[in-house]
């Protein structure tokens, strides 16, 4: 049985809680913590949970509570001092996304990982998502060709209000906007789809509607590879219909999620055939529907990953590598959007951008943020 404690009881826990409760023949939560206990204390309540309430990470490590794995889901600027502070105690991790808000972070906590010997996983739920796993799935086969050009739309909306919350729209507190905090995910996505990191990033950062706020509300990367491919990228909080997509223009089809397939075929004079390439669409449309789903898809999915890699003492599929790889790719597009410039990867220890502070320094910050509320009523959220 595994022994789990969850700290940070906002938005994003139930998300946690429920998912382990799915699995509760082989998982307990013993804690929750929070700097407001009354929201824990809430979670517990509403869970109907057997387990003991703290308000700080230490206390609840140091409490003789016997603790194999802890989720944290606080904001991000405290993510590495919490994992590394867990890691040091001889518990595993489960990081929420961002994995943190610098690279410098990142390699603190992969450090502390490899030190301790023990687990750490990053959320990146949507790896557990049908369209996405059979994405990747026909991705890999081969059957489309080649990825010449990825679009990735992660396409969100929030009011105003939205950045009133007090750790929110402020790069020491969130560590940026929807670059960082939502399209951290579909951004995963893509660095999974293609295998490697891009060799050169250029970003334009703006903030259009949310003058309660420091950081971009709005980002537009375009990434290339060192095959010539490339690919876009839009992180947004402005867009109604919060529609998002993975588009994968292929050498001999579009495959894409959610799901649609298109495949063009020549005529001699190089336009398309009307109707396309039948067959293939076809036998793309086969691959796909042979697929089997998953057990469990979003959270759950991760967790049940997370919680037979240490049953079996594996590695989970999102690990503080992959977590760092997209923190790495976040970071040159906030490089390149705040200098407007082309940003070459990988990151050097010596830039800037590679430590929390150097960003804090060259970050854009298109508003001063004034308006600040401690918490928001309970209510529902829309989840990367």
């Amino acid at each position: 049985m595994i022994r789990v404690a969850v700290v940070g009881t906002g938005g994003i826990s139930p998300m946690h809680i429920e998912g382990l409760l799915n699995f509760q023949n082989r998982c307990r939560i013993v804690a929750l913590c929070d700097i407001y206990p009354e929201k824990a204390e809430g979670m517990k309540e509403k869970y109907k949970l057997d387990c003991e309430i703290f308000n700080d990470h230490q206390k609840m490590l140091s409490s003789g509570v016997k603790i194999d794995l802890v989720h944290i889901c606080t904001p991000p600027y405290v993510h590495s001092e919490i994992a590394i502070y867990s890691m040091n105690a001889g518990c595993h991790v489960v990081v929420e996304k961002p994995m943190a808000t610098c690279l410098a972070e990142c390699d603190a906590m992969l450090e502390a990982e490899k030190k301790n010997g023990v687990v750490m996983a990053c959320i990146a739920q949507n790896r557990f998502r049908n369209s996405i796993y059979k994405l990747k799935k026909i991705a890999e086969s081969g059957i489309a060709g080649k990825i010449r050009c990825a679009h990735i739309n992660s396409h969100w909306w929030r009011g105003h209000s939205y950045y009133d919350l007090w750790w929110r729209g402020t790069w020491e507190k969130e560590g940026g906007g929807p670059t960082l905090n939502h399209a951290v995910h579909h951004i995963d996505m893509l660095n999974w789809l293609e295998g490697e990191l891009p060799k050169a990033v250029t970003a334009l950062l703006t903030n259009t509607g949310h003058d309660n706020s420091e950081v971009e509300d709005l980002s537009l990367a375009i990434l290339t590879y060192t095959d010539g491919s490339a690919a876009s990228i839009t992180s947004s909080v402005i867009h109604h219909g919060e529609e998002q997509g993975i588009e994968l223009q292929c050498d001999n089809a579009k495959i894409s999620a959610p799901w649609k397939i298109q495949a063009e075929i020549s005529k001699e004079n190089g336009f398309p055939v009307t109707g396309g390439n039948q067959a293939l669409l076809n036998e793309i449309q086969y691959l796909y529907d042979s697929l089997p789903d998953l057990p469990y898809e979003g959270h759950t999915g991760e967790i049940d990953d997370i919680l037979r890699a240490l049953e079996e003492g594996t590695r989970p599929l999102i690990t503080g590598i992959d977590g760092r790889k997209t923190v790495e790719l976040i970071t040159a597009v906030y490089k390149a959007g705040s200098r407007r410039e082309w940003t070459v990867l990988p990151l050097q220890k010596d830039d800037p951008f590679y430590t929390f502070e150097g960003i804090q320094k060259e970050a854009i910050r298109f508003y001063e943020k004034k308006v600040s509320v401690e918490n928001f009523k309970p209510d529902s959220i829309t989840v990367p």
